[in-house]
């Protein structure tokens, strides 16, 4: 995907490109958590776009750039999406990552390697994918599918939408 690539100067979030729905085409609640160093680099960024009304959200977008710690996680474990998933909802149950699959899929003119995750929780879709800058991108939705027209959505979020102020 050559549209993206690592910012040359350091804004107050993240040193690299958030590819993620944009705010304005989401009719719910929209909130950003960074995932912040030792150092002060960041090590992630997740969104939660919130369709029920304060009661939990719709999905979570995951960017992880190589080397976050939140990308290392044990076999059937589940991504730190999904755990950030459960602990939104309150959902205490145990959730392991059961079986998977890659899918190729077409976003614009760039042929996306998908991982589709199948969870023993049922109600949880969960589909990961790398992007050229090596960033690792998850999508984990609950009680609703992920379909391959939700790749069409995802852009590069502007830097001011991470910086403090």
């Amino acid at each position: 995907m050559s549209f993206l690539r690592r910012r040359s100067a350091t804004p107050a979030g993240p040193d690299f490109d958030v590819l993620a729905m944009d705010p304005g085409d989401w009719p719910g609640n929209l909130g950003a958590g960074l995932l912040p160093a030792p150092d002060g680099s960041c090590q992630g960024v997740f969104l939660r776009y919130d369709l029920f009304g304060g009661r939990g959200p719709a999905m979570i977008i995951g960017n992880l750039p190589e080397g976050s710690p939140a990308r290392e996680v044990e076999e059937g474990e589940v991504p730190f999406e999904v755990a950030q998933l459960l602990l939104a909802l309150e959902n205490d149950e145990e959730v392991t990552v059961v079986g998977g699959e890659d899918v190729p899929v077409m976003q614009g003119d760039n042929l996306l390697i998908v991982r589709r995750l199948k969870l023993s929780e049922s109600r949880i879709s969960c589909v990961q994918f790398d992007r050229s800058d090596n960033v690792l991108v998850t999508i984990a939705a609950w009680d609703r599918p992920i379909t391959d027209d939700l790749y069409a959505l995802l852009k590069p979020l502007p830097a001011e939408l991470f910086q403090q102020g």
